[in-house]
Parts: structure tokens; C-alpha cells; sequence
């Protein structure tokens, strides 16, 4: 049970508050660091806590891949604290989905030695009596780091990526000496050239940047990182640094008044991480998208090409038909050339912004079949939804048919008039709708007998490629409404 010495939950003063959000903000690198989830918890009421924060390691398994916070929970799970004979940590074993775990409390104080909060650090059994084998130094300097998180005192959180389960971790004491190294660590040292064990050795001795960052991680009081190239391979460390009181920590955690006490200097964790084969994968990817993307430049070039002398053709044409029929196929090879002209432009190559490319198409259209002096306008509206690039080249053959069509049949003999392109995104789809304030479709019109060939191009690709559905709406001088709809 919960004793009477806890501050609850909507009494905490504002200074409570942002202690608690200090360390929420702190969390995820001492979850990383502990290789164990970690748990604040609150007490609302008597009896009872709740998960104010979680964090789950990035190096070891998780015990709780959901999101537990703001969970209710009996205050058993925390049974000792706010009793007079409250410790820096207290030890208990619980189930987590049918796993042992081994839990251990920590008590979160504010500067007037209220007990405000409590951390649980949770590992899988197993684990733990892993950690109870690793060098006292190690684990005592882990406890002081909690520590220096618990109170607020860990600086330059935000700017750390994950530590991982394949990055090693040593600890070097405030005299510059290593007091332990992680098996990962030893064997990314030995890469260095370093086959004789490190341990106890002072790490100026050490032909890397590990003193100078320890130096000024300590002199700053701030943890950061960096990237260095080293014999051919590319390694990121970290450096964070461990503050402890003068007292120990028993006698320091257990006091309840507030009480000037001195804060010293215990050393820094070093995590390296070897990312060379990341980068280089990385740098591999770069090299294939710059070849793809200037795939897709020549694409679009030679696609224009093929639209130019299509469109001479046109002009030379001499029956009326065949220049209707070149001219749309011009559209058509040009709404493609769009797609592939935003693939040659994108970073990635492999999303595209529908809403771009309508744009580009309608704009390509209405360039080519609306003469200024007519005065019919067309519009489109709606959100950015990215597609992959094969469904985004459909919808743009989509797009380009529809609104051809609605300028060529909706809107023939007229000189004003309204067509709207609207993109809907519905989640786990997408929605077309083009509509038009034309002549409409005539009473008897059957989309499978009097398609015309845009149209059946159209219903095709919906069916065919898109597994979706096309629908033509339409009333005699009330315009037409067509809607095409697919999944993502």
C-alpha cells in the first residue's frame, strides 16, 4: 500500500509537474540504457496508481508493445512506497503475459523530498539476472544514472537517436578509467585495432575522440553525439554523462525535508554504434534512385518527343476525326509524361502527391482544349493524397479522360460553363468526382453500349487495374457527374 507521505496526483504543485515532464522527456534513452520498459506512475487517490509516461527499449524486447498509459492500476504494484522505510530501489516479481519479470521501483522526489511519483523499471526475469552478473561499478553507475534522470538533471535527451540492441555500452568512471564494456563494445574496439582488453584503462590512452567528448560532456554537463570516420567505418557515439550525490543514496532518497546537499561528477556511458553498413546501404540506395529518377527524366522527354510529332500530325490531318483522335492521344501521352516527370523530381520515387498531379493534367487541358475566350471555368479542389506511382499514373489517365470529355460532349456548343475535378480522400481510398453544368447525357445513354473510347478507357482501368468502382450520373440539361473510386 501507498503510505500518507505521497503527493497525489491533483495536488501536485506546477514545479511537480514539470518534473515529471522533465523526466517523461528523458524516458526513451534510460529505457534504451536500462534495456527494460519504464513505467511513471502517479497516485490519484488512495489505493491506487496510474501510468503517467512509458517508454519501451529500442535495445532489448518489449514487455508492452501497446500503449499503457493513463492505465489504473491497484497501488500493490508499488507496495512499500511512502512507508518510513522507504530505499533508493525496491525489488518485486510479477507476471507480464505469463513472463516473469522482475520490477524494480524507483521513488521520484521533488525538491522538498515529497514522494511525488514512482518509476518502475521492468525486465523479463532472465535479463535481470543477467545484470546482476555485470561488474558492481556498472550497475551502481546505471542506478545513478536513473538517478540523474529521477531528478531532473539529464541534459541533451532530444538530441540522441536510439541506442539499439546491436550497439555496445561501456562506462567510464569520473577518473577517465573504464570500469566495464559491453561484449558488442569489446568486439567494435577490437575492429580498432584494440585486441587486449580495455579494462581499467584509462581511455586518454585510447587513439579515438572518447576522451575529449567524456571532457566535454562533464564540463557541460550534456549529452550528445557524433559522427566519426575511422579506419574506413563510420561510428556514432554518444556520451552521457552521470551526476550522483556526495551522500549515498540511500541515506540522500529517504529524507523528507528538504536539505542542501552536493552533487558530484561519477563518470559517462559511451554507446557506439558502428554505422557503416547503414550508411553505406544508404548511400547504395541514393545512387539507385538518382539512376531511376533520371530513367523516369528520359521517360517524360521522349514522351513529349512522341507527343510533338503527334501533334504535327494533327495539324496536317485532313479529316476532322483523325485530328480529334490525335489530339487526344496527345493528352493522354502528356498526363503520363506528368507522372513520370514528378517521378524524376522526388526524392524517393516511390509516393506521389495526386493532388499535383491532377493539377498538372487539368492545367495541361484546359491549356489545350479551352480557348480564353470561352468562358467556361475549371476547377479542382481537395486534400494531398499520395499514391504509389502506378495507381497515380491511372488516375491521371483518369482524370484526363474525364474532363476531356466533360469539355468536349458536356460542354459542346456552349461558351460558359463550370467543371469541377474534386479529390475526396476517404481514408483507406480515394474519390474522384468530375462533374460538369452541361447538356447532360441523353435518357437512354448505356455506359457499356454508348461509351465512347475515353470512356471505356476509363471504366477499364477502374476495373481492370484500379479494382474499383465508376459511376455516370446525369440528367438532361442538368450536367453530368462522374465518380471513380479505389483503394489506396
Amino acid at each position: 500500500m501507498l503510505g500518507s507521505n505521497i503527493v497525489y496526483r491533483d495536488r501536485l504543485s506546477d514545479s511537480d509537474r514539470a518534473l515529471l515532464a522533465r523526466i517523461n522527456s528523458d524516458l526513451a534513452i534510460a529505457a534504451d540504457v536500462a534495456r527494460a520498459d519504464l513505467l511513471l506512475y502517479t497516485a490519484p487517490r488512495a489505493g491506487a496508481v496510474v501510468v503517467e509516461a512509458q517508454a519501451r527499449p529500442r535495445s532489448s524486447a518489449t514487455l508492452y508493445p501497446e500503449s499503457v498509459v493513463g492505465t489504473l492500476e491497484d497501488a500493490s504494484v508499488l507496495d512499500g512506497f511512502g512507508c518510513s522505510r522507504l530505499r533508493t530501489h525496491r525489488l518485486k516479481s510479477l507476471q507480464v503475459r505469463g513472463a516473469n519479470v522482475a520490477r524494480m521501483i524507483l521513488p521520484v522526489h521533488n525538491d522538498d523530498g515529497q514522494l511525488i511519483a514512482m518509476l518502475a523499471r521492468d525486465a523479463y526475469w532472465l535479463a535481470h539476472e543477467r545484470h546482476k552478473r555485470r561488474p558492481l561499478a556498472y550497475r551502481r553507475a546505471l542506478l545513478e544514472f536513473m538517478w540523474t534522470v529521477l531528478r531532473g538533471r539529464f541534459n541533451g535527451a532530444e538530441d540522441l537517436t536510439p541506442f539499439r540492441e546491436h550497439d555496445g555500452i561501456m562506462f567510464v568512471d569520473s577518473e577517465a578509467y573504464i570500469r566495464y564494456m559491453s561484449g558488442i563494445c569489446a568486439e567494435l574496439y577490437r575492429r580498432l585495432g584494440y585486441r587486449d582488453s580495455l579494462m581499467d584503462r584509462s581511455i586518454s590512452d585510447i587513439d579515438t575522440i572518447d576522451y575529449q567528448m567524456a571532457q566535454k560532456a562533464t564540463a557541460e554537463n550534456r549529452a550528445f553525439e557524433r559522427s566519426v570516420e575511422q579506419d574506413g567505418r563510420l561510428y556514432i557515439r554518444k556520451v552521457l554523462p552521470i551526476t550522483a550525490p556526495v551522500l549515498p543514496l540511500r541515506t540522500l532518497i529517504t529524507r523528507r525535508h528538504r536539505e542542501s546537499y552536493g552533487v558530484r561528477q561519477r563518470g559517462v556511458f559511451i554507446l557506439i554504434h558502428d554505422a557503416t553498413e547503414a550508411v553505406r546501404a544508404q548511400q547504395e540506395l541514393e545512387s539507385q534512385m538518382s539512376i531511376v529518377r533520371e530513367v523516369h527524366h528520359r521517360v517524360k522527354n521522349n514522351l513529349q518527343v512522341v507527343a510533338s510529332i503527334m501533334r504535327m500530325e494533327a495539324r496536317r490531318a485532313r479529316q476532322e476525326e483523325t485530328r480529334e483522335a490525335l489530339e487526344d492521344s496527345i493528352q493522354r501521352i502528356l498526363s503520363v509524361a506528368v507522372v513520370h516527370e514528378f517521378l524524376s523530381q522526388q526524392g524517393q520515387g516511390i509516393t506521389i502527391n495526386l493532388r499535383d498531379v491532377a493539377g498538372r493534367v487539368v492545367t495541361q487541358v484546359q491549356q489545350a482544349l479551352l480557348p480564353p475566350d470561352r468562358g467556361i471555368s475549371l476547377t479542382l479542389s481537395g486534400p494531398d493524397i499520395w499514391l504509389q506511382a502506378e495507381r497515380a499514373t491511372q488516375s491521371a489517365l483518369i482524370i484526363n479522360e474525364l474532363v476531356q470529355n466533360a469539355i468536349q460532349h458536356g460542354m459542346e456548343g456552349r461558351d460558359t460553363g463550370r467543371i469541377q475535378v474534386e479529390l475526396v480522400d476517404a481514408g483507406g481510398g480515394v474519390r474522384i468526382l468530375v462533374s460538369d453544368d452541361g447538356v447532360g447525357l441523353g435518357e437512354d445513354f448505356d455506359l457499356a453500349r454508348d461509351a465512347n473510347l475515353g470512356l471505356q478507357l476509363v471504366q477499364n482501368m477502374v476495373q481492370r487495374d484500379l479494382r474499383g468502382s465508376f459511376e455516370l450520373v446525369s440528367e438532361p440539361g442538368s450536367g453530368t457527374s462522374a465518380t471513380v473510386a479505389f483503394d489506396k
